[in-house]
């Protein structure tokens, strides 16, 4: 009786250890194990970066109407000064994307001081008087009317755009028009000062265009507006001199002084919009890597257009990788021709030499030809010591940066003079024409990424999102709303500081390299490595809860 009294008592302390054992497991085991495996998400604004996908960007132009004296009746003015009026219009590029934008025209009376620099013979004069007395903010346009017999303009002109944000037009206004007219006749002059000056529709919807699938749009305009260097926050410059044949020439380029008298005020100009850095290089024994043709009328060497395209690949392979550097690079060649194919020009679809004998390629750079006058050459007093005339080549090498980074070429309307801008290389309402275009295309971009991202981590399971990047995901998302509100405050340079800010942050939480850790961790290396944990242990739990079952099975059959 003591034995089976044991035995029972045995079975009894086993059958209770089982349970025990996997009351534990469940309870505790199991939810230890998982919350230790899991995959750590931070919570991220995933409502807000929806809200984002649809964009709906809302643009404010501050546009000032300043009638000199002279200009209106005292009848006109007193029905017409001051007051503001808007104008607004909208445009839908898909389901997703659209802008609206609007010009806030406040039109007054000129002041003391305004009306003493607009009585000056010297336009250019009036020009800096005004841009001293009137301080006028990015992105805001000033339009100064003066009377139709004013000795301000020259005779021809009747538009005069100068290189800060003030204009001058001409007055179209007689002393029979009524208001209606006065508004109607300068609103119809001040819509081309705006498109030359301030942003157009194509500029915005070429910004937008990393939003926009790329068959959507197919104009000339369209393409032209597209900036041939995307938004970075930096950009590298390098200019290299290729010299093919050392042995007849002997090429010396004092670069140095050229990028600090030509190249680095314009890139202090334009160190708000981005970092750059500048090198150069030598390059012996390089070639284009197309055989120019001998034309026997000029007894000279020719590339046409359609050689021009396979010049870039032979000599970008000579030029080395900036692989070290994540921003774009501008290349900028400036290439001597061998002896044996001097002179060497290129020729347009015509025939015809190009005055700069020189091309540049989107996105890319640019390449300049330098020929050497070789007629009174000795050939036994070879290699010819050459000095390169620095001034030319930037002559060429500036306007060809301004194109690769986004500040394009007006068209001159007629009766209209723009002025030069001299030693200030970039004028004021160049930078805030490129500060539009980058504000609406960092946003744009910062909107693509966030999107991206969320969508990422919705449709792959055991991405890593660590605290960092979800603080970076929540400034890029409040980084855009300000922006956003920014523009249409019509505060352009708070708008686009803020955009830089969207940029920088959205990229840094989409490539930081933690995203990538689990994704080269598949299920079938999980089972590998979890069932030699689990299964020692789990085989005996259920076997023992398989016989605890049978037995509890036949007690009942029994009762």
């Amino acid at each position: 009786m003591a034995a089976a009294g044991a035995a029972t008592e045995e079975i009894y302390r086993g059958k209770l250890s089982t349970r025990c054992i996997t009351v534990l497991m469940i309870l505790v085991g199991l939810p230890l194990w998982w919350k230790t495996t899991e995959t750590y998400r931070a919570s991220l604004p995933y409502s807000q970066i929806s809200e984002l996908d649809l964009l709906l960007l809302d643009i404010s132009v501050p546009v000032e109407v300043v009638f000199a004296k002279g200009t209106l009746t005292a009848e006109q003015q007193k029905k017409l000064l001051p007051q503001t009026q808007f104008s607004q219009r909208q445009n839908q590029l898909d389901d997703k994307t659209g802008f609206k934008y609007r010009y806030e025209k406040t039109y007054r009376a000129v002041t003391g001081l305004e009306q003493d620099a607009i009585m000056s013979k010297n336009v250019e004069e009036a020009v800096v008087t005004l841009s001293q007395v009137y301080e006028s903010p990015a992105g805001s346009v000033v339009v100064y009317v003066v009377p139709a017999d004013s000795q301000l303009l020259p005779d021809e002109a009747t538009v005069y755009i100068g290189k800060h944000r003030a204009s001058f037009l001409r007055s179209p206004v007689t002393a029979s028009h009524s208001v209606e007219d006065v508004l109607q006749d300068i609103d119809d002059r001040l819509e081309d000062i705006l498109q030359t000056v301030s942003f157009t529709d194509n500029m915005v919807t070429a910004a937008l265009s990393s939003r926009v699938p790329s068959g959507s749009f197919s104009t000339d305009s369209f393409t032209t507006s597209i900036p041939a260097f995307k938004s970075s926050l930096g950009y590298e410059i390098t200019f290299s001199l290729l010299n093919p044949d050392p042995k007849s020439h002997d090429v010396c380029w004092d670069i140095k002084r050229a990028v600090e008298n030509y190249v680095q005020p314009f890139l202090d100009k334009l160190s708000f919009v981005a970092n750059f850095s500048v090198d150069s290089q030598i390059l012996y024994y390089a070639v284009l890597g197309v055989t120019p043709r001998f034309d026997k009328s000029s007894s000279s060497f020719s590339l046409t257009e359609e050689s021009l395209p396979h010049v870039i690949n032979p000599v970008e392979a000579n030029l080395g990788s900036n692989v070290a550097s994540s921003y774009p690079v501008l290349n900028f060649l400036l290439y001597v021709p061998e002896y044996s194919h001097s002179p060497l020009y290129i020729r347009d679809s015509s025939g015809s030499p190009l005055e700069s004998n020189a091309f540049h390629s989107s996105r890319w750079g640019g390449i300049m030809i330098y020929n050497v006058d070789h007629k009174q050459t000795n050939e036994t007093l070879l290699p010819v010591s050459i000095q390169v005339d620095m001034a030319r080549v930037m002559e060429v090498f500036l306007p060809q940066m301004r194109l690769l980074l986004g500040i394009q070429k007006v068209q001159r309307l007629p009766e209209t003079i723009i002025q030069s801008p001299g030693n200030m290389v970039v004028t004021d309402w160049e930078m805030d024409r490129l500060l539009w275009v980058r504000t609406v295309e960092n946003i744009g971009t910062a909107t693509n990424t966030l999107t991206s991202l969320a969508q990422l981590i919705g449709e792959i399971g055991n991405i890593v999102i660590n605290d960092n990047i979800a603080s970076e995901v929540y400034s890029a998302v409040a980084s855009v709303q300000l922006s956003l509100e920014e523009l249409e405050a019509g505060r352009l340079l708070l708008a686009f500081q803020a955009s830089k800010d969207a940029i920088t942050s959205s990229e840094k939480a989409f490539f930081d390299p933690s995203l990538l850790h689990l994704l080269y961790f598949p299920d079938d290396q999980k089972f590998a490595i979890y069932i030699p944990l689990f299964l020692p242990v789990c085989v005996p739990v259920v076997l023992s809860l398989l016989k605890s079952g049978k037995d509890l099975k036949w007690r009942r059959k029994v009762d």
